[in-house]
């Protein structure tokens, strides 16, 4: 197949489907109807000979063809939108352009004030959306473009994936100003006679503290397993629970709970967190302005 018969727009609409699971989704994110959708798939499935994508339930399917296809087509099209910005430049001061970064919620009330601050005075028509990236498919994300960067844990990514480590924070334990047991100090013994909450996204499986309590051969009794820290922090205020969480958040976090926050009474591994990007837009002017202005609102 020659060049000439492929119109690029068409590889745009392809990866979305791919990444959306679906037209409905795409036309979503692509602005388009979904009569444009099903017409651009209908020329893709022409111009492969393939059907690329199989419905099954409600989503679509790809077919092994298009999973052969997607990681080099987005491979293209991110250098070709490198090249194209390369052209352009990017000028802060009068950019208008929305960038998505995949953040933890913990995450966004430690960094994303430093960063607005820039942000606002720099690049006042930039605008940013955080989400939760799923960390299964932060890779393809990234290389859609559909994700600019993320911060996360150390994760398993491919040679494609660069990052960086942005901060080095130490564990806390948040208790209630009147806990009847946990009186300005705690020690292990203690901590381990107390009951839990482990504030997770996930629905089963052990978190980080319990990961790094085992590796010491000790065990923690969990009470509540709950999605943010927020409603955690209340829980403890108001009970003789304790939480286990991000030193620097902690101190942010309790302020207006009044609760005690310790020092874990126990040596543990650094929480370490790192920030990561396709390797596509490591030169791509705006996504290193924005990478760097990330670092910088770390560094502060």
């Amino acid at each position: 197949m020659h060049i000439s018969r492929v119109d690029l727009n068409l590889l745009v609409v392809f990866d979305t489907i791919y990444t959306e699971g679906g037209i409905t989704k795409a036309s979503e994110k692509l602005h388009l109807t979904q009569p444009a959708i099903s017409h651009a798939l209908a020329r893709l499935r022409d111009l492969f000979n393939d059907p690329l994508f199989v419905r099954q339930g409600h989503k679509m399917v790809p077919t092994p063809l298009a999973k052969r296809l997607i990681d080099p087509l987005r491979e293209s099209l991110q250098q070709l939108g490198a090249i194209l910005n390369d052209t352009e430049g990017f000028d802060p001061a009068s950019a208008n352009k929305r960038f998505v970064i995949g953040l933890r919620d913990y995450m966004e009330s430690t960094v994303m004030p430093r960063l607005m601050q820039t942000l606002s005075a720099q690049a006042p028509q930039v605008e940013v959306s955080t989400v939760r990236a799923n960390r299964r498919s932060l890779e393809s994300e990234l290389a859609a473009g559909t994700l600019d960067l993320a911060v996360d844990v150390l994760l398993p990514v491919s040679p494609a994936v660069k990052f960086t480590r942005v901060n080095v924070d130490g564990m806390a334990v948040v208790a209630r100003q009147d806990h009847p047991v946990v009186r300005g100090s705690l020690d292990i013994d203690t901590y381990l006679a107390q009951r839990h909450i482990l504030v997770t996204s996930r629905r089963q499986g052990q978190g980080f503290e319990d990961l790094e309590l085992h590796r010491l051969g000790l065990h923690r009794k969990v009470a509540l397993r709950c999605q943010f820290y927020f409603a955690a922090c209340r829980t403890v205020a108001q009970t003789d629970l304790l939480l286990t969480m991000p030193e620097s958040y902690a101190h942010m976090a309790n302020r207006q709970f009044g609760n005690q926050v310790l020092p874990f009474p126990v040596p543990l591994s650094a929480m370490d967190a790192y920030l990561y990007w396709h390797s596509s837009t490591d030169n791509d002017p705006a996504n290193r302005w924005l990478r760097e202005q990330m670092l910088s609102a770390y560094a502060r």
